[in-house]
């Protein structure tokens, strides 16, 4: 056995078992405490980051300063203003329903703390999938997914990089309904947090079967940014690639070029107007066309 390729191979198992354990024993006062949340994923961002330089998977996936700073800018837009929309538009209601019709789930709570971690991951993931793969066979929604695809690299913070419109709709869940405790909620986040870190990082580690099968890695993920658009029709777990693999759309390989259109990088301007462009574009070809009727 090689040492060192099992030791790289286990980093994101490792990682994901950290997290867990970590908000499975944090005090009171830091679960409930919202920097704590924010430490956690800049710590996992920049450990995930630093591997990218010393087990680099593919030359040209490295990070620039142009890459590096788009990508900030957008870890800090989900954090900030994403969240904040999602739980506004999502959480905040369906919070109201649940009141209003007396819906509550005491069992939920009451089951071990790994097992409060596993239902909300589900959870969260089924309903992921599903709107990953609207965003795909889907024409207006994928206007709004297709910016992330236009992506030409993969590196650890490009899970975050979006159309806001697609990155409020990715985040949409129904969590509010399960009455499980804050830690689970916040293990089962940075849970998806560190398999999705991965799943989008330029990290040569290919974790063994027994996590490879049921969550999404580089390799699945990597076929999910292939250039062809047809080729992207496929391994849509962001965290839990089980449900490709239950619903029929899981396939296997990898790719070593991404992105959309040629490859043509999007600047962050472009990512925004992107879903908009076709309308604008209807309207120009009509505004001309009338001009040249009356000329």
């Amino acid at each position: 056995m090689n040492i060192r390729k099992f030791a790289v191979d286990m980093l994101p198992p490792v990682t994901l078992a950290i997290v867990v354990s970590f908000w499975g024993l944090a005090p009171k006062a830091w679960v409930e405490s919202t920097w704590t949340a924010i430490i956690m994923t800049a710590l996992v961002t920049t450990w995930v980051l630093g591997l990218e330089l010393v087990f680099e998977r593919h030359e040209g996936w490295r990070m620039n300063r142009r890459e590096f700073f788009t990508d900030l800018f957008y870890m800090v837009l989900n954090a900030t203003l994403i969240s904040k929309i999602s739980q506004l538009v999502g959480d905040a209601p369906l919070m109201a329903f649940k009141k209003a019709a007396g819906i509550a789930t005491p069992w939920a709570g009451e089951m071990p703390f790994l097992a409060q971690v596993a239902l909300v991951l589900v959870v969260y993931e089924f309903g992921q999938y599903w709107m990953h793969r609207l965003m795909h066979n889907s024409t207006p929604f994928w206007l709004t997914h297709a910016p992330h695809h236009h992506i030409t690299q993969l590196n650890a913070m490009k899970g975050a990089v979006g159309n806001p419109i697609e990155l409020v709709l990715i985040s949409l869940s129904v969590i509010v309904f399960f009455d499980v405790s804050q830690a689970a909620i916040l293990g089962a986040f940075g849970a998806t947090g560190v398999i999705s870190t991965f799943a989008h990082a330029n990290v040569r580690s290919d974790p063994p079967k027994f996590y490879s099968f049921f969550f999404t890695t580089i390799r699945h993920h990597s076929l999910h940014h292939s250039v062809p658009y047809e080729d992207t029709r496929c391994n849509y777990g962001n965290s839990l690639i089980l449900c490709d693999r239950i619903f029929g759309t899981y396939k296997e390989g990898e790719a070593s070029v991404v992105g959309q259109d040629d490859r043509k990088r999007l600047s962050i301007r472009e990512q925004w107007v992107f879903p908009f462009m076709p309308l604008v574009k209807a309207w120009r070809e009509r505004r001309g066309g009338g001009a040249i009727a009356q000329g």
